[in-house]
């Protein structure tokens, strides 16, 4: 799930990065400062977002402005040194109020509840989810390239990984497409029983897979038929249930 975070100590920022990502469910794909920035930045790119982390008192004015310029839908956990805005927080997405200084169990506190509310929400929409089992998975991506737009197939691409906030697809062809979609939502309309999340950043075809070898602190590395040019590593939460998806040609 993809994370912005809008705060104007730098140091604060830095340590609700290191925090946040603890959790291999989270991915920090912004820090912002001002006002301004967040606002011209959710003007054109809330929809890529899951959760914002924002601070109230900002160096260029009071962050609630935002919602004044923005029809933000995006869930919110307010992180500020005041404690006089509760309710207003409350009124403006907030699921969650962390008071400065905050401790490293209150982060991950909030990014709990935050799961439980999403939990919650695909829970209370059955007619939604029998609709996507009914259309099963998506076969064909669109992409750009020059001033035409592909049509990829999905059992033709090898992977899909994030590079500098953009997701790419990889095909068994050696191509190399930008994908303007998160990798959640790649996540959700591929067959699982064919690809594989081994980390925050990559999504990899079962057919990509050459052999697996031991890494560092528990971790394995793959060896791909067609890769990045970085290492393939998995998380070493992750390594059991990826040997028993290529086992058993199920995700686990």
């Amino acid at each position: 799930m993809n994370v912005l975070i809008v705060e104007d100590e730098m140091h604060t920022s830095k340590l609700l990065k290191e925090i946040i990502e603890q959790d291999e469910d989270f991915l920090v794909t912004g820090q912002l400062e001002t006002l301004s920035e967040a606002i011209a930045f959710l003007s054109k790119h809330q929809n890529k977002l899951d959760l914002l982390f924002l601070d109230i008192q900002l160096a260029d004015g009071h962050s609630f402005e935002i919602f004044k310029h923005i029809d933000l839908s995006i869930p919110v956990i307010f992180c500020t040194a005041f404690d006089d805005y509760t309710m207003k927080a409350i009124k403006n997405n907030g699921i969650d109020y962390i008071l400065k200084p905050f401790k490293e169990d209150e982060i991950h506190t909030a990014l709990k509840k935050y799961k439980q509310f999403v939990n919650t929400f695909q829970t209370n929409r059955p007619n939604l989810i029998k609709l996507n089992e009914v259309n099963q998975y998506q076969q064909t991506f669109l992409t750009q390239h020059r001033e035409k737009t592909l049509v990829k197939n999905v059992k033709d691409i090898a992977l899909f990984n994030i590079e500098f906030e953009t997701v790419y697809m990889y095909t068994f062809n050696k191509e190399k497409l930008p994908l303007f979609k998160t990798l959640e939502y790649i996540c959700s309309v591929c067959d699982p029983n064919q690809f594989f999340r081994i980390n925050r950043q990559m999504l990899v075809n079962r057919n990509n897979v050459n052999s697996i070898e031991p890494y560092f602190n528990r971790k394995v590395m793959l060896h791909l038929k067609v890769g990045t040019g970085d290492k393939a590593i998995v998380s070493r939460l992750k390594v059991l249930p990826l040997k028993k998806w290529l086992e058993a040609g199920i995700e686990i």
